[in-house]
């Protein structure tokens, strides 16, 4: 639907390009309200302005602070022109429609780099400038006009101005639904990097709520790599060099694992009420995990499940490491052994390599949100959380209480593996992965070979897969190696394939409604 501008309201930092635009609008017949400087600019130009303040009967106030921020001026940017009760409000208080708002920001990001670029005394009183070119009558009003694009058009940036006063000419003072709406999403762009770059100022600046700090080196030598955040919130490091960015990454890895399991801790009548888990990350995998009533027991269970691919590992548990689990770990290699609490024999023994990078362990991240940048923008998704929705036992025969504690335990575990994954366990212990493979059928038979490797017998074994199966090879070869108890959360237009098998054979199978891809 077309639209007739005979009203704009122009308040601009960047003059630039105004020179032809306003005359064009004055062509028009277009009334024109402005403020400060820009209405200096428009007198200058020969044009007659209307003040904002002969409108809203308020001056300019507060230094500048308060120019627009008032009824009268919202209210004409976002009355509905096809809502009886808007135009009669409006009519009722002397609400002038206003059909064009063109407004920049204050230059926030300049002035930032401006006093950055100064050394020494040319950084006093930085704080104080770069804090009032935090525009806020400005995002207000782009918000506002940007809302109401079906009503009026919205420029917030003076590359618009020349594309404006074409559209203007061509189609006789008028714009189309399709114009504003691209406009607004536009100014809607504008508003969110403007914000962006504030809270980055804040975050660079305030060290209680985060830093940016530069890394050794990114992924590999040759790329720089940054962090921003605050580590001291979750860890007090005891020991070691700086966290790198492969570090961090798989400390991360880390910290969603462990998060899935109950800390150990002692029951009312004595005894270990929750085992002790323990696992190893390599390139975000877990390689190695396993339960015990002890933390000598659950590395011991946990190495034992593929030894090799734990050199260089990142190590976590959630019990506290004791004196028995350092003298054992300390015979390998790591980069990193996360524990909430390090007694302080085994603290010194660990502390024999000076570079080995030891965390206490004392808060999990808050963030329910992950992000990923890609394709010059921004990825967000909620944090995969949960094991199962459902727990509908389809195969041969039920779930023994053994087996749904090892299939509860395998799921969690093989929700920590790239995709495709599939995660055997043993006893609460992983005895074969397969991760990252193209096929979930490469994905078993890597899982096997693991297995084989370090001589585990998969008779009474359980199997999870992180997504369905699109056939019954899978649970074919699995059972061909001793497994009987399958999980998996269902999904696939022939999951009957896989289900008839299980009851032919009498194994059993769990679907969870739950898929844990893992890119």
């Amino acid at each position: 639907m077309s639209k007739l501008i005979k009203s704009a309201l122009i308040s601009v930092f960047y003059k630039d390009g105004l020179e032809t635009l306003v005359p064009t609008l004055h062509q028009l017949g277009v009334t024109l309200y402005s403020t400060g400087g820009t209405q200096q600019f428009i007198e200058k130009l020969g044009i007659p302005v209307v003040p904002v303040e002969n409108l809203t009967s308020y001056p300019s106030i507060l230094g500048g602070r308060v120019k627009t921020l008032h009824p009268v001026v919202f209210g004409g940017i976002l009355g509905k022109r096809a809502d009886a009760v808007h135009v009669q409000e409006m009519a009722q208080y002397n609400i002038p429609e206003i059909d064009l708002v063109i407004v920049d920001l204050y230059p926030f990001e300049e002035t930032v780099a401006a006093f950055s670029s100064l050394a020494g005394g040319g950084q006093e009183g930085a704080e104080s400038a770069i804090i009032e070119k935090i525009d806020i009558g400005g995002p207000s009003m782009i918000r506002a006009a940007a809302k109401n694009f079906s009503d009026l058009v919205v420029l917030s940036s003076k590359d618009d101005y020349a594309v404006l006063n074409d559209m203007l000419l061509a189609q006789n003072g008028t714009t189309t639904l399709e114009q504003r709406r691209l406009f607004a999403a536009k100014a809607f762009e504008v508003v969110k990097r403007y914000d962006i770059a504030i809270a980055d100022y804040f975050l660079h600046t305030t060290p209680e709520v985060g830093t940016k700090k530069t890394l050794r080196y990114g992924e590999n030598p040759h790329q720089s790599a940054t962090f921003e955040g605050n580590l001291a919130e979750l860890f007090e490091q005891v020991n070691g060099k700086e966290l790198s960015y492969n570090n961090l990454v798989d400390v991360d890895a880390a910290m969603q694992l462990i998060r899935e399991f109950e800390a150990p801790s002692n029951s009312p009548s004595g005894g270990q009420q929750n085992p002790t888990t323990f696992a190893i990350i390599k390139h975000t995998n877990v390689c190695g995990i396993s339960q015990r009533p002890t933390v000598k027991a659950a590395w011991d269970a946990a190495l034992a499940g593929d030894p090799e691919s734990a050199f260089g590992g990142v190590l976590v548990t959630n019990g506290p490491l004791d004196l028995e689990t350092a003298n054992a770990i300390n015979e390998i290699f790591f980069e990193v052994l996360i524990a909430p609490a390090y007694k302080e024999d085994a603290l010194a023994v660990l502390k024999s390599k000076k570079n080995r990078i030891l965390l206490q362990l004392k808060a999990q991240p808050a963030g329910t949100t992950q992000y990923r940048s890609l394709l010059n923008g921004v990825l967000s998704q909620n944090n995969d959380i949960g094991n199962y929705t459902e727990w509908n036992e389809v195969g041969g025969r039920p779930c023994t209480e053994a087996e749904k504690a090892e299939l509860a335990f395998a799921n969690l575990v093989c929700k920590h593996l790239k995709s495709n994954a599939i995660a055997l366990i043993k006893n609460r212990q992983l005895v074969g992965k397969g991760c990252g493979q193209t096929s979930r059928i490469d994905a078993l038979r890597h899982s096997i070979e693991k297995a084989r490797q370090f001589n585990f017998d998969l008779n009474g074994a359980v199997l999870a897969s992180d997504a369905f199966f699109p056939f019954d090879d899978c649970v074919k070869i699995a059972h061909a190696e001793g497994i009987e108890a399958f999980i998996q959360p269902g999904g696939s237009i022939r999951d009957k394939d896989s289900i008839e098998y299980c009851q032919q054979n009498g194994l059993a199978m769990v679907l969870t409604g739950m898929r844990h891809f893992r890119h």
